[in-house]
């Protein structure tokens, strides 16, 4: 684990300015207030803070039923501090708060499945839909 990191699962604290730089790469990325909004609205979240400045660095969220099902829909950790453990443990730290229900899903990448797999993920086929007009978020 990385040192000078605060794991905590609430958004205690956390602003939309404390989301800055998120979605790289992504052509039309939610604005910090989405991104604030879509974690608020999540059925558990986990969040890597920067101890000293109190900055989001990492974060994983997930959408359930509360029942049966849970989706993992979003794992994103800066590229500055990639490569130190952070995605790993956030999504640790998810599973564990979800492990009472039955199904745990999450789609991927075909190159993030090694990494999934080492977390206890399998793979499986799945379909997706994406509407890319609205990958800021959905307009009020």
């Amino acid at each position: 684990m990385s040192d000078n990191i605060i794991y905590q699962d609430n958004l205690d604290g956390i602003t939309d300015q404390n989301l800055n730089g998120f979605f790289v790469g992504w052509p039309n990325p939610p604005s910090p207030q989405t991104h604030l909004q879509l974690l608020e609205n999540s059925y558990a979240v986990a969040l890597a803070l920067h101890a000293g400045s109190n900055r989001v660095v990492g974060f994983a969220n997930a959408i359930s039923d509360g029942v049966l099902t849970a989706y993992i829909p979003l794992l994103e950790v800066l590229p500055d501090w990639q490569d130190r453990g952070i995605g790993s443990e956030l999504v640790r730290r998810l599973t564990d708060e979800l492990d009472e229900l039955y199904m745990v899903d999450l789609c991927c990448d075909e190159e993030l499945t090694p990494f999934y797999d080492r977390l206890g993920f399998s793979p499986t086929r799945g379909m997706i839909l994406r509407n890319y007009e609205h990958q800021s978020g959905r307009s009020e």
